[in-house]
Formats: structure tokens, sequence, C-alpha cells
């Protein structure tokens, strides 16, 4: 019985072992791409430990118990440190993409609830292309490329209009220009926008949308964004 017992508790402690597996390894490639984005990181990381520490020791000293509030200010200077290394890693994610083909795409598909995210719905043959985001703000239309990509949008726009009548459509372009919103702020731009739409109609859509399939194009050959884990929000 006891050795059923022990089978079973191992069982039960394999899922676990595999999640902090993962973890881990999301941390190190996180590690990897802000080293090679953003060497000065670790230092960073060292200075606002050493900084905190300090301060807390100074502290206790001033309160005659130096040794307390060191331990007290150690995790908090751990914490410290690994809260600059997620907001460092978050910016080196969008900067290793930034630039290269379908990278729009990555963010947006990084966004776990409330949107729904067809990649590359339309594509021209200089690599403009258009990604299609369904919400609560509506229909949104999300292009990246050059100047052609606003001709890719307007005919994005006449499908939508064609297919899902009454549906509220919004185009936005990438990028760091006038009027764009730059990779790095699009998650947060889409979330921030006005609702429009329950989720019984985003529902609707989402359907007449997939029942009229054939709207998604191939991307064409180009580099695309690999082995990196757009950040959470």
């Amino acid at each position: 019985m006891a050795l059923f017992g022990r089978k079973k508790k191992a069982a039960a402690a394999a899922p676990s072992a595999e999640v902090t597996t993962s973890q881990w390894g999301t941390v190190k490639e996180a590690f990897v791409i802000t080293r090679k984005e953003k060497p000065l990181t670790l230092v960073w990381m060292a200075a606002i430990f050493v900084g905190v520490l300090a301060g807390g020791i100074i502290l206790g000293i001033s309160l005659h118990h130096p040794v307390y509030f060191g331990i007290i200010f150690t995790p908090l200077s751990i914490l410290a440190a690994f809260f600059f290394f997620t907001r460092a890693a978050n910016s080196a994610a969008f900067a290793s993409i930034e630039g290269q083909l379908g990278a729009g795409a990555s963010v947006l598909m990084a966004i776990r609830r409330g949107f729904s995210t067809t990649p590359a719905v339309n594509v021209s043959r200089n690599q403009d292309m258009v990604h299609r985001t369904v919400g609560r703000p509506g229909i949104i239309l999300v292009g990246e490329g050059g100047a052609g990509v606003r001709a890719l949008l307007n005919d994005e726009r006449k499908k939508m209009e064609r297919f899902v009548a009454g549906a509220p459509v919004t185009e936005i372009i990438v990028g760091n220009g006038e009027g764009q919103v730059p990779l790095k702020k699009l998650q947060k731009h889409l979330k921030k926008m006005k609702k429009k739409l329950s989720n019984n109609q985003v529902r609707e859509v989402r359907g007449r949308l997939k029942a009229v399939g054939g709207m998604s194009m191939p991307i064409p050959k180009g580099p695309m964004p690999k082995g990196v884990r757009m950040p959470k929000r």
C-alpha cells in the first residue's frame, strides 16, 4: 500500500515539476534576450540590490538593530532587483523583434484574454501586412510595413463592412511615426480602447468571420520572430 501511495504522490508531483521546469526555461530565455539587448541589466540589478540592502542596514543602525533590518531587507532587495529585471526583459523582448516581419502579430497573439487575432489576413508583395483582431472594441485591423499598408487596411475594411456589416472597425498602423502606435505600446493601446460590443456580439462577429473563411493569406517569405515569448499584460 505504501508503494502505491508513493507512486500516486510522484504522479501528482510530476505536473508541478514540469511547470517549474517550464518557468525556469522562460526565465532563462528572458535572461538571454535581455543580456543581448541590454548588456548592463545585471550591473543595474546588482546596484539596486546593494542600494536597497544598504539603505535597510543604515536604517537598522540608526535604530540599533542593523542585523534585524539586514535580514528583513534582503528579500526586499531581491524583489526590487527582480522587478527591475522583469521591466528590462519586457523592453528587451520588444526590442528583439521590432522591425521584423510579423512582429505585430506576435504581440497581438500574446494577449491571452479578450482578443482573438488572425495574423496576415492581407499581405502585399512588398511584405506589408494586415492582422485582424476581434474583441470588445470591435474589429481591429493592425497594419505593419511600408507606405502600401494604408491601401491594404482600406481593402480589408471594405471586406469587413461587407461580411460583418454594422460591426465597428478600427485601423491601427504599427510604427514610430505620427499617428502610429509603437510596437511596445500596442497591447496597452488595445486594452485601453473603448468597449463597443457585448460578449455575445463578439462571439457573433467571430462566428461570422469564421464562417466566411478563405480570408487569411499566407505570409510571404522573410524573417519571422523565432523563440521570443512576448510579455503578458
